[in-house]
């Protein structure tokens, strides 16, 4: 049996007229596709909805030898129960009613805001959170609201024909992996990972594409039959199943690591987007995932908010 999910209780709900001012406790909100009704911060974006945990008001009360009212700090969501700001992106919150998903974790505060002239130390930029609402409904002071962790799903495909014949321990696989699990852990991301080795034959890697990009996965990591040799046929079967490529990525890094060893300009190694699945192409060394992944890593994070259509420029 898996852990007992974790539920919050909202202690208090709020709205404002006007952005950047405390909001005011009302008796209930009515949460559309474009955030809470008749409050300033609705829109067609990904902060529609603020929430902030009463754990958090606490100690900044403590800190100022002072009450703050629920709504003080410009929260739409006054919760209890759980530290919301070691929550993360694309996290859920939901009941049967109403639903809600991470968007993003503090803000860049606004000093001269009168939020930021009333209490002086706004603590929202910290240890608020936003949301955008997923599921429409009403919520009301005392109502709760279960957390599911996102999990990101990753598919890792080693193309190889001396590895699928069980002849080659395959290196390269686990290198994605043990990369990619240390890039989650920094970015307190939940990452599982699901694997297959098969060998270099254009048909076989078409039905393991099929099946993997058909909305499971977010991401999706190939390795191996990137070259120019004859059963080298990746970034062609590949292509076929983007619906969008991003060939700055690897063009920089092959300008990077070609520019001291030229033969890295031989690797074709493609990426792209197909729905919200990330794919990649990578060669098949474990030397050249390690390099490939370093430059990835810096605009992974980016990349998944931009598939999730999170404008966080």
């Amino acid at each position: 049996m898996g852990e007992p999910l974790k539920t919050l209780e909202v202690v208090s709900v709020n709205i404002s007229e006007e952005k950047g001012t405390v909001k005011v406790p009302v008796s209930e909100i009515e949460l559309y596709d474009q955030g809470v009704k008749g409050d300033a911060h609705a829109g067609s974006w990904h902060r529609q909805v603020s929430l902030l945990a009463r754990e958090s008001i606490a100690q900044a009360e403590a800190a100022a030898g002072e009450k703050f009212p629920d709504g003080t700090f410009a929260e739409n969501i006054t919760t209890a129960g759980i530290e919301i700001h070691k929550t993360n992106i694309l996290d859920r919150f939901e009941n049967d009613t109403v639903a809600l998903e991470v968007t993003q974790i503090g803000k860049k505060c606004h000093a001269k805001c009168a939020i930021g002239r009333k209490v002086g130390n706004c603590i929202m930029p910290l240890e608020g959170i936003f949301a955008r609402v997923t599921g429409a409904g009403v919520l009301k002071p005392g109502d709760r609201l279960e957390y599911h962790p996102k999990i990101f799903r990753s598919k890792i495909i080693t193309l190889s024909d001396r590895a699928s014949a069980g002849t080659y321990e395959d290196q390269s696989g686990p290198e994605i992996e043990k990369e990619c699990t240390a890039w989650a852990e920094k970015n307190r991301l939940n990452v599982r990972f699901d694997s297959a080795i098969i060998p270099d034959d254009r048909e076989v890697f078409e039905n393991e594409l099929k099946a993997s990009l058909s909305g499971q996965y977010d991401m999706l990591f190939t390795t191996g039959s990137t070259g120019i040799g004859a059963r080298d046929i990746a970034p062609e079967t590949i292509a076929g199943f983007l619906e969008k490529e991003i060939p700055g990525i690897m063009e920089m890094i092959r300008s990077k690591y070609g520019a001291e060893k030229p033969n890295a300009f031989l690797s074709r190694s493609i990426c792209g987007t197909t729905g919200k699945t990330l794919v990649f192409a990578l060669p098949g060394s474990p030397k050249a995932v390690r390099e490939y992944l370093e430059e990835i890593r810096k605009v992974l994070f980016h990349m998944i908010l931009m598939v999730h259509g999170i404008n966080a420029h």
